[in-house]
């Protein structure tokens, strides 16, 4: 899948499934945009993928802050003169059941998953329609599809990004732009390797495949999404969870 040439924005990009997707991606000869609120991480996640040949800048961004994603893009079309693809990544939990959820971290995992989303995709439509050409990745959840004790706030925020995901790519077909959602499963990340042997053992029992997904499941699924090969797909989700949800 050859990406040569192409730009790329990956927000919460400098560790977990937003470095594993930059790695791909950039193996198959795209220019990156490391985009992370740690601007040393990012750094470091820049500069070792610099190491493959290819242009990687690393940028501080929030994405819940619009004037700051704006900043971001802007310096992305002046360092590259343009963007082919953005990968809405980033993005946070704050598990509690119902009862005991603050109305704060309700509000946090809101802005940062589904408005940063917001942000980050109105930032660099204008720049693909005039190019007539984009694709756009939003990482969504099987908890936004089938729910999740105690992830109410993290459910409703991916649920509304899939169907953020149909909107636009309704919008925005007509200009040659793609708009997906990957909808990672139960993926061994610092998060999931943070639990406990028996919650871990009794989550695998539950995945017909007996294992739980890497980060590099996810960017392989990416990197079709991205390529030209996927270039009459849009307003889709693409289930990487090992069977555990079949829809």
């Amino acid at each position: 899948m050859d990406l040569k040439g192409r730009v790329v924005i990956v927000t919460g990009g400098a560790r977990g499934i937003g470095r594993a997707i930059s790695e791909s991606l950039v193996q198959d000869g795209a220019h990156l945009v490391i985009s992370d609120v740690d601007l040393r991480e990012a750094k470091q996640t820049a500069d070792a993928l610099a190491s493959s040949g290819r242009r990687c800048l690393a940028v501080e961004a929030n994405v819940t802050d619009g004037k700051a994603v704006a900043e971001m893009v802007d310096r992305a079309i002046q360092e590259f003169g343009r963007i082919d693809v953005l990968i809405n990544n980033a993005g946070i939990t704050r598990d509690a059941l119902l009862l005991r959820m603050k109305e704060e971290d309700w509000d946090l995992v809101l802005n940062v998953n589904l408005k940063g989303a917001f942000h980050c995709t109105k930032s660099v439509i204008s720049t693909m329609s005039k190019q007539r050409s984009g694709r756009i990745v939003n990482i969504a959840s099987i908890v936004g599809v089938m729910g999740n004790a105690g992830q109410s706030n993290y459910a409703a925020s991916k649920a509304a990004l899939i169907g953020f995901t149909k909107s636009v790519a309704r919008e925005y077909a007509s200009r040659g732009i793609t708009v997906n959602a990957v909808a990672p499963g139960f993926i061994d990340t610092v998060m999931t390797q943070s639990l406990s042997a028996n919650v871990r053992e009794n989550l695998m029992k539950q995945i017909p495949l007996g294992r739980l997904g890497t980060p590099q499941d996810i960017a392989h699924a990416v990197r079709f999404l991205v390529s030209e090969e996927a270039g009459y797909i849009t307003g889709q989700v693409l289930h990487v969870n090992g069977g555990m949800l079949m829809v």
